[in-house]
């Protein structure tokens, strides 16, 4: 079997270190690792399969040779490495907001649109929110999708290691250092800054994204992203409505037949998504499926993923997996 280069760019990070432990427990066939991060983080050691690595400085020669280079170290550096690590002949897969509406550039959920991928360039990777949402959508495209409302319950692991700090802070009876409240004792929603039409960049990016990814540019979305005092894993109460008519056990079947999904459905018994029980998982969890007695062809549902797993690092591999598996690396 062939063996890849791989770049890990931002090696150092929350993220950066679950790719190379979702690479390590995929099997990914690595041939040369290489790990880069900023000049601060370079000299440290990271373990990768019984070996040390240590990581090294970003730098626009960065990228000889590698296969696939996977990023996940802001929209700046990403905005800046990734075209010089696609023009070196790797295939990039980037974690951060910057590529992920531009033209040209595919927006990928393995399990959904993995051909969008043409070939050399680019990926970007969705919005932790947004990934967890258009899985169990997706198979209910077929009953006419016409609106969708998310509200997020979003962990502090989603602001990368400060977020988890502060939470840890303020539980101690520290003041909070990072978020403008006290996260152990209230929910903010407030995630990434306000646009002027009182939406905030997060959702704005799930509005778009899911309209990108589900190839429904016109379909009616809105969000609002709140974050929880919850250390890892996201929440999303989704009402989606129909044109056709829809019942539960229809959305259970289409559901249960979605690569990427698990139904956890059995609210009597107390079975039903939550974050404990997504930690360390890279399927989504699915359940509190129930008409939408609001409007006549309405679902609702809530869906519960590992942010940092699923959300991030495993989806990025996942698309690397898919594309080797296809011959298209």
């Amino acid at each position: 079997m062939r063996r890849y280069n791989v770049a890990v760019v931002g090696a150092t990070g929350l993220v950066g270190r679950t790719f190379l432990q979702v690479m390590e427990e995929y099997g990914f066939p690595v041939g040369n690792l290489r790990l880069f991060a900023s000049e601060r983080s370079a000299g440290s050691k990271i373990n990768y399969c019984g070996q040390e690595f240590t990581v090294e400085e970003l730098s626009e020669n960065s990228f000889e040779g590698a296969d696939i280079a996977l990023f996940s170290a802001g929209g700046a550096v990403s905005e800046k490495y990734a075209p010089i690590a696609a023009a070196a002949g790797a295939v990039v897969i980037d974690n951060s907001s910057r590529w992920r509406m531009e033209n040209g550039i595919p927006l990928i959920v393995p399990e959904i649109n993995i051909g969008d991928f043409s070939g050399g360039g680019i990926i970007a990777n969705p919005n932790c929110s947004t990934i967890q949402s258009v899985l169990p959508l997706y198979p209910l495209k077929k009953y006419g999708l016409k609106r969708v409302c998310y509200t997020t319950y979003q962990a502090v692991s989603g602001s990368g290691q400060k977020g988890k700090n502060d939470l840890f802070r303020t539980l101690n009876g520290d003041s909070p250092q990072f978020y403008p409240h006290d996260i152990s004792k209230t929910c903010i929603p407030e995630i990434d800054v306000f646009l002027p039409d009182g939406y905030t960049k997060e959702e704005r990016k799930m509005i778009d994204e899911t309209r990108k990814i589900l190839h429904m540019p016109e379909l009616k979305v809105s969000a609002t992203c709140v974050r929880v005092p919850v250390p890892n894993s996201h929440a999303v109460a989704i009402a989606a409505e129909f044109e056709n008519e829809i019942t539960v056990q229809d959305v259970v079947t289409a559901l249960e037949g979605q690569d990427g999904v698990t139904v956890t459905n059995r609210p009597q018994e107390h079975v039903y998504p939550v974050s404990t029980l997504a930690n360390g998982q890279d399927e989504v969890l699915v359940g509190r499926i129930r008409k939408d007695l609001s409007c006549e062809n309405g679902i609702l549902m809530y869906s519960a993923a590992d942010n940092i797993r699923k959300g991030a690092a495993a989806n990025a591999v996942q698309i690397a997996m898919r594309l080797i598996k296809e011959g298209k690396i």
